[in-house]
């Protein structure tokens, strides 16, 4: 590992920020779900680019959930597990957040990002180290 611990907890941290953020917004009455859909594209998309620093691998500014997992995969196969759940969130990275052709998400599909972001953020959790994840996210 190249990264300090501190790299990494400052990138799982914003997942973490993310990820609360998209539950609470979901949960709101009225849900707000496009947005709560681009912070759980955000949240899946800052854990794995957490696992990435971990390694000391160098990454473009990019938010392709997809592209991001594929640079995971190549280092751990494991990641296979969670590849179908990147693509899903992959739409929500960027045209959701403007007018235009992004249609709403449904609230079922709402809850369906946020499973996957779930199931992306505790799998790179458990593939690190317990002095590279923030003390207030490891369990009790």
């Amino acid at each position: 590992m190249s990264a300090e611990p501190s790299d990494v907890q400052s990138w799982l941290a914003k997942a973490h920020s993310d990820l609360l953020s998209a539950q609470i917004l979901i949960a709101n009455d009225p849900a707000i779900l496009d947005t709560a859909c681009f912070h759980c594209q955000q949240a899946a998309e800052k854990a794995l680019k957490a696992f990435l620093v971990f390694k000391g691998v160098q990454f473009e500014k990019v938010h392709n959930t997809s592209y991001l997992l594929g640079m995971c995969l190549s280092l751990n196969p494991e990641f296979a597990a969670v590849q179908d759940q990147a693509e899903l969130l992959n739409p929500f990275a960027v045209e959701i957040r403007y007018p235009g052709d992004a249609a709403m998400p449904s609230p079922e599909e709402a809850v369906e990002a946020l499973a996957a972001t779930k199931a992306i953020y505790s799998f790179v959790l458990a593939l690190l180290p317990d002095n590279v994840i923030p003390p207030s996210l490891q369990p009790s």
